[in-house]
């Protein structure tokens, strides 16, 4: 069976005239386009030649995110570079990479002369691995091999806080993949001071250092992964100091680059299925409920039993799931309802699409339904048929190939890290709930006579608190993750939050909001400059599950009733526009804001607080101190 990891599987194969489609691509959205295949090390260079060919020439780089990044090593980075730059590509990003010298971790990071001195980075990756921390084997001497991990964790600590006040930057910190060999067998990770203790004990302190600025890359579980065998080549080392098998180039970027984008918000956030040979065997129009294969004691019935399960674990952890089916809709629900070995059951579905209609054009209908984007989606097929026209129709959606056998169905979804994770709240535990909501209140909107009577129905209740403690984590990250309703997509970390919390030149609110499906959680974020006159409007965000609702009125209608308390008598709210956040361009115009500038790359619009009348909303209001 060919790895996984190593031919990135869930992608397709490359065209045959690859590297002729990228000399002859003109654009950014052609070149991400092309990023989108298994590609190898010769293949990503090639892109991300191109990608710097053409930044030379065009700007700006839309649909591109432009993201800065600084990477540290003991080892050999520079074949790594160029792959992490083409990798970037597939996530919408294009990639600056600032390398540091060779094998001068704490010269770089210590030095007043270093290379990031003066730079301005998003992230810096430190990539050590084993060889370039001093971990010294004392085998049985329990004592001295745990003062060696605490002075390798020290040293560490000194690095990435060095850097980090360098630079301003967070952190990306490889844990340590452990070499292959143990000279004790199967007692070796039992015996303290062994290498392998040594950085077993290691990784466990780094997981620690775990904070809104420092996250961990697992290179440590991807080795093991891959095999630990296949992951350390010594030749390489020897000749080059490379500090993995160059075959593993690629899935390394990969790695990287899927925090590089759950930082932007980039990670998928709804898993769409498809039913027959997907969560079943057979085809349950033509098979009946008796003769899909389903549950245990046949390996087709437990391949497809383990992908519910994949599916309803990614649920736990807030992935929201839907079905896309050609199906007749009473047949396709039958084996939700009454097949006793089914683990997914219909209360588990957001939207349940079952229909005649093309895979595409349910899933637009799914992502309205859900009030999320394309680019959220997941869909999960065996029909090659259906992936490549879904691939044709709706680029911006993720599409796993599949191989034939079932038994690797969920393996090959898990391994594509669409739903990569750098946090987990209470709040991210229940947004599949929090979406399945939405789509109840879309049922219940088509039933509505009018927009009115719908938001009467919904007996809404929102809550409007400054910045505390409580909801600082969650606030950083609707803060990273928000792109679409954001007015200027600024990022600011939990530390940042927490400043803006304390000082009292902002005003911050964290609003939530409630009605009689369920409880939506945090939806939005508000920061406000405050100034004698005039509050300048910093960040103004909101979930795009809770659209037409008429929140952000109640928000602003918050804003200006503080703002003229202080003595304000105008407010300016600024829109940068941006690829993703085009659907808020007429929002402070819908406020009855007046637009007094507009460049390309920045809006201001101004309100009247002294001609500003607050609107009967439906909705209660509650405030907290």
């Amino acid at each position: 069976m060919t790895n996984v990891y190593e031919s990135l599987s869930w992608l397709p194969i490359p065209p045959s005239d690859f590297s002729q489609k990228v000399t002859a691509t003109q654009s950014y959205p052609e070149l991400r386009e092309l990023s989108k295949f298994s590609l190898d090390d010769n293949q990503l260079r090639k892109l991300a030649k191109k990608l710097q060919g053409l930044q030379k020439f065009q700007s700006p780089l839309t649909p591109l995110t432009p993201v800065s990044i600084g990477i540290i090593s003991n080892a050999t980075t520079k074949l790594a570079v160029p792959a992490l730059i083409g990798t970037a590509l597939r996530f919408g990003i294009a990639l600056n990479v600032l390398e540091a010298n060779y094998n001068q971790i704490a010269q770089e990071a210590f030095s007043a002369e270093s290379t990031f001195t003066g730079q301005t980075l998003s992230a810096v990756l430190v990539a050590m691995d084993h060889r370039g921390l001093p971990l010294l084997p004392t085998p049985g001497d329990r004592v001295a091999a745990e003062n060696n991990v605490q002075t390798s964790l020290n040293y560490v600590k000194s690095v990435i806080e060095s850097l980090r006040t360098k630079t301003g930057a967070q952190i990306i910190l490889q844990n340590i993949a452990p070499p292959p060999e143990g000279l004790s067998g199967s007692y070796e990770g039992r015996l303290p001071g062994t290498l392998s203790w040594l950085i077993s004990r290691l990784n466990t302190e780094l997981d620690g250092l775990v904070a809104d600025d420092t996250f961990i890359l697992d290179i440590a579980g991807l080795a093991s992964n891959i095999g630990l065998v296949n992951w350390h080549d010594p030749t390489q080392w020897n000749m080059a100091k490379l500090p993995f098998a160059q075959s593993y180039t690629p899935i390394y970027a990969d790695y990287v680059c899927r925090i590089l984008a759950a930082r932007l918000g980039k990670s998928r956030r709804c898993l769409i299925l498809d039913l027959d040979n997907t969560l079943w065997g057979g085809v349950i129009g033509d098979d009946g409920l008796e003769g899909i294969l389903i549950g245990n004691g046949d390996p087709t019935a437990e391949a497809h039993l383990n992908v519910q399960r994949t599916a309803l674990e990614l649920r736990d952890r807030g992935v929201v799931l839907a079905v896309s089916s050609k199906n007749e809709d009473s047949t396709a629900r039958q084996p939700f309802k009454e097949h006793p070995d089914m683990l997914l059951r219909e209360n588990h579905i957001a939207v349940f699409q079952a229909n005649w209609s093309d895979k595409a054009s349910n899933i637009k209908a799914i992502a309205d339904m859900l009030s999320l984007g394309l680019e959220s989606m997941v869909f999960l097929d065996d029909n090659p048929a259906e992936r490549m026209l879904v691939r044709k129709e709706l680029p911006e959606v993720a599409i796993p190939e599949l191989p034939k056998d079932p038994a690797l169905f969920a393996r090959t979804l898990i391994a594509a890290g669409y739903f990569e994770a750098i946090t987990f709240s209470e709040e991210d535990r229940k947004r599949a709930s929090f979406y399945q909501d939405n789509a109840k209140r879309a049922q219940i909107l088509n039933q509505s006579s009018d927009m009115d009577t719908y938001l009467q129905s919904l007996g809404m209740e929102i809550t409007l608190t400054p910045f505390d403690a409580t909801g600082r984590a969650r606030i950083a990250q609707l803060i990273s993750k928000s792109n679409q309703f954001n007015l200027t997509t600024k990022r600011y970390s939990e530390l940042d939050v927490k400043e803006i919390e304390e000082n009292a030149d902002y005003f911050a609110r964290q609003i939530r909001l409630k009605d009689v499906l369920g409880d939506n959680g945090m939806i939005s974020v508000i920061i406000c400059k405050m100034n004698s006159s005039v509050w300048e409007i910093d960040t103004w965000l909101m979930s795009c599950r809770v659209l037409g609702r008429r929140v952000e009125e109640a928000a602003l209608r918050d804003i200006a009733e503080h703002a003229k308390q202080s003595g304000a008598t105008k407010l300016v709210g600024v829109y940068s526009p941006t690829a993703r956040n085009i659907i808020v361009k007429d929002h402070y115009k819908k406020l009855g804001f007046t637009k007094t500038s507009g460049e390309a790359e920045i809006e201001l619009w101004e309100l009247d607080l002294t001609q500003y009348q607050p609107p009967e909303l439906p909705m209660i209001f509650k405030y907290a101190l």
